[in-house]
């Protein structure tokens, strides 16, 4: 990267992180590494899957992501 504008790209990745902290990593003591990474993989499935995001219009991750015309075709 030449450093122009990437204050965009982190912008995406600190929101992912903070959503995993508040939402799952601060909710719950962990005893063990594979532990933790078991619950956050949880809650990663189910922000993608279950949980529906006001952003896309009360939809779902998966269904705008596989709902794509390409997708579809393929």
């Amino acid at each position: 990267m030449d450093g122009k504008e990437c204050w965009r790209d982190a912008v995406l990745v600190e929101r992912l992180c903070r959503l995993v902290k508040y939402e799952e990593v601060y909710l719950n003591a962990y005893a063990s590494i594979p532990e933790a990474r078991a619950g956050i993989d949880r809650d990663m499935a189910f922000c993608n899957a279950v949980r529906p995001h006001s952003t896309l219009g009360a939809r779902i991750p998966d269904q705008i992501h596989f709902d794509q015309p390409l997708l579809a075709a393929a």
